[in-house]
């Protein structure tokens, strides 16, 4: 059996003096509640490389700065979004279990409300990893696909640690969630690309999916290393008790979370004119409405940067 694998273990330590002494685990000071990653190479009876990587937590989860915590069918609707000058994407990773996320979760609520004037226009996506889930609350809306997403940012960032709240801006850098400032600034100073020209025909193939064809140009040139086009279907307005772990007591608000995240397609060597189709399939959760829903479209290079990002609504009456 070839090829590479990487295994995630989330594992709570109550004592951690003789890791430390191990040279090849590192450590970040980000945070009370640090994460730190332990790299092991393997070698299995084949030759392959396995890399083994552990996530280890410990301590309070109350940040020292910021308050960073580590770790039936209906016809189809046809809708075209304006081209122009693209917005930035903010990636926020959140979660339920972190004391220190909801704070995060109310700026970004804010800032898609337009409370901020900023120049530059962005689509918010909210990620709520699991990686927290065992500290008393699991997250309704959390996901190891989120988890994972937000490691590919570490790796990509070169960063020693995992933390909530994280936001990502564009793919290229990265502030605490609830550091206002440092936010607005990523925001106004993040690259912008051409939005892509997509139209989107929604459509209901049965009552638990939803189908989304989406045909366009990328509107950016594409090299042999190729890009992805990400297709995230994402619901605001949620709201609920959390009567365990960090938050109990509290009554949560989240917007922008990420339901379903489907890759429409690969694409290499095309032309910024160049016509792109691809077809996304999501499986409905129950409650779904489509009022309170909406589809973020971004093109992402094999380094994680975001080359350029579109947003639907959903038809009201799909």
């Amino acid at each position: 059996m070839g090829g590479k694998y990487i295994v995630l273990l989330l594992v709570p330590v109550f004592f951690l003096a003789p890791l430390t002494a191990n040279p090849a685990l590192t450590t970040t000071t980000t945070c009370h509640r640090q994460i730190r990653v332990l790299k092991a190479t393997l070698s299995p009876q084949d030759s392959s490389n396995m890399e083994l990587f552990f996530f280890i937590s410990s301590g309070s989860s109350s940040s020292s700065k910021k308050g960073v915590h580590a770790n039936g069918k209906t016809d189809g609707k046809v809708v075209e979004a304006a081209a122009g000058d693209g917005p930035v994407l903010v990636e926020l990773f959140s979660s339920q279990g972190c004391a220190t996320s909801p704070a995060a979760e109310l700026l970004l609520s804010r800032l898609g409300r337009g409370n901020f004037q900023l120049d530059t226009p962005f689509i918010v996506l909210a990620y709520h990893v699991d990686y927290w889930d065992y500290m008393g609350w699991k997250d309704p809306y959390g996901s190891s696909l989120s988890t994972v997403r937000q490691k590919a940012y570490v790796e990509a960032l070169r960063l020693d640690t995992m933390f909530t709240p994280q936001v990502v801006v564009q793919g290229r850098a990265q502030c605490v969630g609830n550091d206002e400032d440092t936010l607005l600034s990523t925001i106004s100073s993040a690259p912008r690309f051409p939005a892509p020209s997509f139209q989107a025909n929604f459509q209901r193939p049965t009552s638990e999916s939803l189908q989304v064809t989406l045909t366009g140009a990328l509107r950016s040139k594409v090299d042999n290393n190729g890009v992805n086009v990400m297709v995230a279907l994402y619901e605001n307005g949620l709201v609920n008790d959390c009567p365990a772990g960090e938050n109990r007591g509290k009554v949560l608000s989240n917007d922008f979370v990420v339901r379903k995240l489907e890759k429409l397609c690969t694409v290499k060597d095309i032309s910024t004119k160049k016509t792109v189709s691809g077809t996304a399939t999501f499986t409905l959760w129950d409650g779904f409405n489509s009022d309170r829903c909406a589809l973020a479209v971004f093109v992402q290079n094999s380094s994680h940067q975001i080359l350029g990002s579109q947003k639907f609504e959903l038809p009201n009456d799909l």
